[in-house]
C-alpha cells in the first residue's frame, strides 16, 4: 500500500471521536484538516505530486467528501472533474450500479455523457473501508469506457479489508494515510 511522505502529519491532525456514530466505532475526523491551511495543502500536494506525471483526464470523486480532495486535485493536474453521486442526485441521463451493504444495499450514478472511451481515470474518496464504494464506482467508470488509472483516498482502515479487496479486483490503491482500529 502505498502512502504520502506527509502521512504521518496529515495522520497526527486527523481528530479520532471514539464510539461515534454508535459504541465501539472509532470515527476519522478530517474537519481539522480542512480547518488547517498548511494540512490541507499538503493533503492535496500528497495527490499532486503523485499523479502529475500520469496523464490523467479526469477525476472521479465519490459523493461527498471526495468531492473535497477530487475538485481541487483536477483544479492542480488540470483535468476535468466528475461527480459520482448517490442515486437520484444527478439532473441528466444516467449509469448506476448498485452493490451491497452490511444491511441492504446502495446505488452510485455517473452522468451517461461523463467520459469518453479510453480516458484515464483516478477514482478519489475520503475512506476506504471495506471497499464496496470505491469498487461500485470503479465498475460504473468502466462502464462508461474510462480506465482506472489508480484508486485513492485520504485514509485506508486495512483491517477493514477494502483496501486489499480492490487490489484483488486490479486496481491500485493510494491513501495519503492508514489508521488501525487501535490507533488514537
Amino acid at each position: 500500500m502505498a502512502t504520502s511522505i506527509y502521512g504521518d502529519y496529515i495522520k497526527s491532525v486527523i481528530r479520532t471521536v471514539r464510539d461515534w456514530p454508535q459504541p465501539g466505532i472509532n470515527f476519522r475526523d478530517i474537519t481539522p484538516v480542512l480547518q488547517n491551511s498548511s494540512a490541507f495543502r499538503k493533503l492535496i500536494d500528497s495527490f499532486v505530486h503523485r499523479y502529475q506525471e500520469l496523464d490523467i483526464d479526469a477525476i472521479a470523486a465519490i459523493d461527498a467528501r471526495g468531492f473535497i480532495v477530487g475538485a481541487p486535485l483536477a483544479y492542480e493536474l488540470g483535468c476535468s472533474f466528475v461527480p459520482v453521486r448517490k442515486k437520484g442526485k444527478l439532473p441528466f441521463q444516467t449509469i448506476s450500479e448498485t452493490y451491497k451493504l452490511e444491511y441492504g444495499e446502495s446505488t452510485v450514478e455517473l452522468h451517461a455523457d461523463a467520459f469518453q472511451r479510453g480516458d484515464r481515470i483516478l477514482l478519489v474518496d475520503d475512506l476506504i473501508a471495506t471497499g464496496g464504494t470505491m469498487l461500485a464506482a470503479a465498475r460504473l467508470i468502466e462502464r462508461s469506457g474510462g480506465v482506472i488509472v489508480e484508486t485513492a483516498a485520504i485514509i485506508d482502515l486495512p483491517e477493514l479489508g477494502g483496501g486489499d479487496m480492490i487490489r484483488n479486483e486490479g486496481y491500485g490503491v493510494f491513501a495519503a494515510c492508514t489508521f488501525t482500529e487501535d490507533e488514537e
